[in-house]
């Protein structure tokens, strides 16, 4: 990530057809995992446009979802159940990056700020997916 006057810059991925997206993603492992979990501005789940089934998926990239202006990114990361979180939203899509800013972070026990209550599910999502052991499911998509 690149940082941009307070703002960061993510790489994102084209779709064939030119769609900007982002994968969701992780799994855990032994005493670690990380996932990272999309919604949209409502912090409603997405439909993916692919769902992988084949190959390596344990801990890997599970459903390539659609992303635009406003949509949130939850990053989880923890080792034995001590969480770091980090929620971010996109602000600005231009060719393959997206300029994006932070909402809340978790870490230490505690919220930097209040997590916006239309984010808590999305956030347990991450906090699921990321303890979940060789994920290889989606885990906050519309079906």
């Amino acid at each position: 990530m690149k940082s941009r006057g307070g703002r960061e810059v993510i790489e994102i991925i084209r779709s064939k057809t030119g769609i900007p997206c982002l994968w969701e993603k992780g799994g855990g492992y032994t005493n670690t995992g990380y996932s990272m979990i999309i919604a949209d501005k409502n912090g409603k789940a997405k439909k993916p446009i692919y769902i992988k089934r084949r190959g390596h998926l344990a801990c890997g990239e599970h459903a390539l979802i659609p992303i635009r202006k406003g949509d949130y990114f939850i990053r989880a990361h923890h080792h034995r159940k001590d969480f770091n979180i980090v929620v971010r939203k996109i602000k600005m899509i231009k060719d393959n990056t997206a300029e994006v800013e932070e909402v809340a972070e978790y870490s230490m026990g505690e919220w930097s700020t209040r997590l916006p209550e239309h984010l808590k599910s999305a956030v347990e999502a991450a906090k699921a997916k990321a303890l979940h052991y060789h994920c290889r499911i989606p885990y906050y998509i519309l079906h």
